[in-house]
């Protein structure tokens, strides 16, 4: 079988800071999560104060999971069932949640959990550019600290467009651009020293913990990303930010 030409050029994107060949970033993105699934949701305790907690139920709150009528929801890059926990608990008797990540070390933590706790949530090992599903099998569609991970987000956005069924809606939380410059210095100084080092005692690896901190500096604005999700065919595309611009969550509905 004939090997590429000479005129043939693979197309480089982002892995942090780096820039790579683009069908490299999954591999590398897929070991960062390897390296660090066991203390994942620790570490986003340590390095948020709690605050991502906050974050994630002000996403369900906007979701309103009804508590009478079937609702199915999938959550993505959510292998360890932090949303699709709350969501499941957010709902009635039939929400259906379907939990899918790339990555089997995180969605092994989440059916523990999910065990643990008494749920019954499907997980699913699959590719947030490739799902699984008919089109519009869902209600509604969330990633949370994800979608910048993904090394074709147009894709991820088109697919999370064909799952949901008309009406759905389309939810994404992500780090986003601090509003004041004054914080914005000292959120940036706490990001690239203390984070790593974090990361280093508590997982043992300081450079995935680094990767995750210059792929929030790579990730869109919010207007960006806000035309992003228009672009994908979501109707009333919005974003709102929080705690001074650290996250935003964006929205998007399939009219």
């Amino acid at each position: 079988m004939a090997g590429p030409s000479f005129g043939d050029r693979v197309e480089d994107t982002h892995f942090g800071f780096a820039s790579v060949p683009l069908p490299e970033k999954q591999g590398r993105v897929d070991q960062v999560f390897h390296n660090v699934a066991a203390r994942y949701d620790l570490m986003n305790d340590l390095m948020s104060g709690g605050l991502h907690r906050l974050w994630k139920d002000r996403l369900v709150a906007m979701l309103h999971p009804s508590k009478t009528r079937p609702f199915r929801h999938i959550d993505v890059a959510g292998g360890t069932g932090d949303v699709g926990l709350r969501v499941a608990k957010a709902g009635g008797a039939e929400t259906q949640v379907t939990i899918v990540d790339i990555n089997p070390d995180m969605l092994e933590i989440g059916r523990r959990r999910a065990a643990q706790k008494g749920y019954r949530l499907a997980f699913v090992e699959a590719n947030a550019e490739s799902l699984p599903f008919p089109s519009g099998e869902f209600d509604a569609y969330s990633i949370a600290f994800g979608i910048r991970n993904v090394p074709r987000i147009e894709a991820a956005l088109a697919e999370a467009y064909r799952v949901l069924s008309r009406g759905g809606r389309f939810l994404c939380l992500e780090f986003s651009q601090v509003d004041l410059a004054a914080l914005d210095r000292l959120y940036r100084a706490y990001s690239f020293r203390a984070i790593p080092a974090l990361g280093r005692i508590v997982t043992g690896d300081a450079d995935a913990y680094r990767y995750l901190v210059e792929s929030i500096r790579r990730f869109p604005s919010a207007e960006t990303f806000r035309q992003s999700i228009e672009t994908a065919g979501f109707a009333r595309a919005s974003f709102t930010k929080l705690s001074g611009g650290i996250v935003a969550i964006h929205s998007g509905w399939k009219l």
